[in-house]
């Protein structure tokens, strides 16, 4: 019987279909770095990174490797990993719970229906897989996994994709934000069954967690661990050899070629790591030579478009530090990563802070910088739609007095 969260397939076929693409970059060493913590027990970390950086497609390829749901030999023993110590001992001989955070129903309209949804998928899950568990009835759903845990001396690894989505959710209250620290913690720290939570998303923990709720996490950040630094974004090297793939494909086809390298270049390179290597934002160099087309793809919605709320309302210094980074100068600025959270950004700091992590801004070296010609276009895109849209509810309000 197919299961929602435990063991589920659909990692596996999601993951398939990205290795498939003519454009996927093999970023499987990721997982040599997982061996070992899933291996010792109780270890958790959490990569945040801007959107459209991969995190998605990584933690698909988790899930489809360690997860038991389905043999995924087919899909890795072409990639890098498969040359490991530890790929025989890995490959599919986990429980997986894999659970995108961000897939809320059409019609949900309070976090208690989300949250409700999530723990009886989880446990009609367990108590499908596990008949012969005796279960308490309507107990929480970390105690069932101590049940199996107790029962069949099983452990689980947690795979969380989107942790943050919760948090941008219109109907989620800010008790309700604590409440869902609260089931983490509960869910997964100091639990035997437990061997390793790999959790993904954009704002970093430490923006929420303001107490120990989380500090089981360590935490790997763009700016600020070198560690899985390079997993995320292509680099040059990466985005020459899919260039090379992409000619050779233009001229298989005989079609014309509309992208150049230094266009690739030009409009989506302009990110750091923390030891400063360029990195590329990976869905728009796939997208643009899937396309033949140089263009941008960066679609704004959301949260993000808050962001431009605060940069025309708050701070005039904002506004005259993004006229100079247009003309292409690197900007002094404080980030703190955890200073993240739209909604109430109130200081220079603060806003490029948020601009970083949404990955509308690079830092480097203390500096913020337009990382490039698409970020650019999308700058002023939304700038101008915002200052529209402003100028259309003045011209409304006027209009009803």
């Amino acid at each position: 019987m197919g299961m929602y969260y435990l063991n589920s397939i659909s990692p596996y076929y999601l993951y398939k279909s990205e290795a498939s693409s003519p454009y996927f970059v093999d970023k499987s060493l990721l997982l040599k770095e997982l061996f070992p913590l899933a291996e010792a027990g109780n270890r958790h970390v959490c990569i945040t990174r801007p959107r459209r950086f991969g995190k998605t497609v990584m933690a698909n390829m988790v899930g489809a490797f360690f997860g038991r749901g389905t043999d995924s030999g087919d899909v890795f023993h072409k990639l890098k990993i498969s040359e490991e110590k530890g790929y025989q001992k890995h490959l599919n001989q986990h429980n997986i719970i894999y659970i995108d955070f961000s897939v809320v129903d059409d019609e949900c309209t309070s976090y208690k229906e989300y949250m409700d949804g999530i723990k009886e998928t989880l446990k009609s899950d367990l108590h499908a897989a596990y008949p012969d568990v005796c279960f308490r009835e309507k107990s929480p759903v970390r105690e069932d996994f101590m049940q199996v845990f107790a029962s069949r001396n099983e452990r689980f690894l947690f795979v969380f994709d989107e942790w943050d989505a919760v948090f941008h959710m219109p109907f989620v209250t800010e008790n309700e934000k604590k409440s869902y620290l609260l089931f983490l913690k509960g869910l997964l720290k100091d639990k035997p069954y437990v061997s390793l939570a790999y959790m993904t998303g954009i704002l970093p923990i430490a923006k929420y967690s303001s107490g120990s709720e989380l500090n089981m996490f360590i935490e790997y950040t763009m700016a600020s661990e070198t560690k899985f630094g390079e997993d995320f974004g292509f680099s040059e090297a990466e985005v020459d050899m899919l260039y090379q793939r992409y000619q050779s494909k233009c001229i298989e086809q005989r079609e014309k070629m509309f992208v150049t390298r230094e266009g690739l270049r030009t409009w989506y390179d302009g990110y750091y790591t923390k030891t400063g290597e360029r990195m590329y934002n990976p869905r728009s160099v796939t997208a643009s030579l899937s396309n033949n087309n140089l263009g941008n793809y960066w679609t704004s919605s959301g949260p993000y478009d808050e962001i431009f709320y605060y940069i025309e309302h708050n701070v005039d210094d904002v506004r005259k530090d993004l006229a100079l980074m247009v003309s292409g100068e690197g900007i002094s600025a404080k980030i703190q990563e955890y200073a993240a959270t739209s909604m109430n950004l109130t200081t220079r700091g603060e806003i490029f802070s948020a601009m970083v992590v949404y990955g509308f801004l690079s830092y480097y070296k203390g500096k913020v910088y337009i990382p490039n010609k698409e970020l650019m276009e999308t700058l002023v895109g939304i700038s101008y739609k915002k200052t529209e849209k402003i100028h259309q509810c003045r011209v409304e309000t006027l209009h009803i007095s």
